[in-house]
């Protein structure tokens, strides 16, 4: 089974089901991973100043905000840490909404949330209520001190928490400006009845194992046949460590207090029993372990980009 890159509990009413959350992604792009051909060292990106071309020290540098065409509001390390969100170790479900409601341009990265054992009933309990209701759990959580928006969708057996763009993040249609588009009334019959049939005779299951990315397998071949020819050089790495994770109650009785009577007191037991600890975060799907194809390389501080009104310009 893959990794779990954070643990927690979903979170709603009274409820909390503990969940660990796996990605959903195996990146498989090819990382060329700068070295300096004298040494095989690996290179990492200088700090430059744009202006003098002269190397800058970690020290010099602060973090700033465009907030005019060339002006800045510098932001201190201790002002972008209390603007954080906190991380709760939850995933706090803030309503339920129909599953079709959620256009596209909002879905951004999938996880699967794999039940605790001890709360294997709870969890298909909420998956088999989605299912039967035709909705989605629109949720809060924190990712490595980043917040982000999600749904809680069933997936086969299992649950998928899938974040989502904020609405500030999302360009609308209306951005392409198409209004010389001609209306579906003025398309030509017959054009559009070919376009149909083109489209039928197309027409496939979808299975998507018949695609495939045939540069990586050029590359992929490429480095076997070097690689079997004695063209390897050693790169040392840096060391990883491992994680400690977290340990949530599981309250499967309090679904019923949630609906019913109770609630304060409930509540109150709940804060006093549930106190999760600090579980392991990780950056969203790029926190993936690693395959033999890929290596990890630290990436220096950027200074922020330029902020965009109604945009989130805070670093993360």
């Amino acid at each position: 089974m893959a990794r779990a890159i954070w643990k927690g509990a979903i979170s709603f009413g009274l409820v909390h089901i503990p969940v660990a959350l796996v990605s959903a992604l195996d990146r498989q792009g090819i990382d060329f991973d700068w070295l300096d051909k004298r040494s095989m060292d690996p290179v990492g990106y200088k700090r430059i100043n744009k202006v003098t071309g002269k190397d800058v020290t970690k020290e010099d540098i602060v973090k700033g905000v465009e907030y005019e065409k060339g002006s800045y509001v510098v932001i201190s390390e201790d002002e972008i840490r209390t603007a954080h969100p906190k991380s709760t170790q939850t995933i706090d479900i803030l309503a339920f909404v129909n599953s079709q409601d959620i256009s596209l341009p909002y879905i951004d990265t999938p996880y699967y949330l794999a039940p605790d054992k001890r709360g294997g009933k709870v969890y298909a309990l909420l998956r088999e209520a989605l299912v039967k209701s035709g909705r989605v759990a629109v949720a809060n959580v924190v990712l490595h001190t980043k917040q982000h928006l999600a749904a809680v969708i069933p997936q086969g057996e299992a649950l998928m928490l899938v974040t989502l763009r904020w609405d500030a993040e999302v360009r609308t249609v209306e951005d392409l400006e198409l209004k010389d588009m001609p209306t579906k009334g003025e398309l030509n019959k017959r054009e559009l009845d070919m376009a149909k049939r083109l489209i039928d005779d197309m027409s496939e299951d979808w299975e998507p194992t018949q695609y495939k990315d045939t540069f990586q397998e050029k590359i992929m071949a490429l480095v076997e046949r070097k690689a079997k020819e004695g063209h390897i050089e050693s790169v040392e790495g840096p060391e990883e460590t491992d994680r400690q994770s977290a340990d949530v109650i599981d309250l499967t009785e309090l679904l019923k207090r949630s609906l019913g009577g109770g609630k304060a007191k409930a509540k109150t037991e709940t804060k006093a029993a549930a106190k999760p600890q600090a579980a392991e975060e990780e950056p969203d799907a790029e926190s993936a372990p690693a395959s033999r194809t890929r290596r990890t390389r630290a990436s220096p501080a950027k200074p922020a980009g330029k902020a965009k009104p109604g945009r989130k310009t805070g670093s993360h």
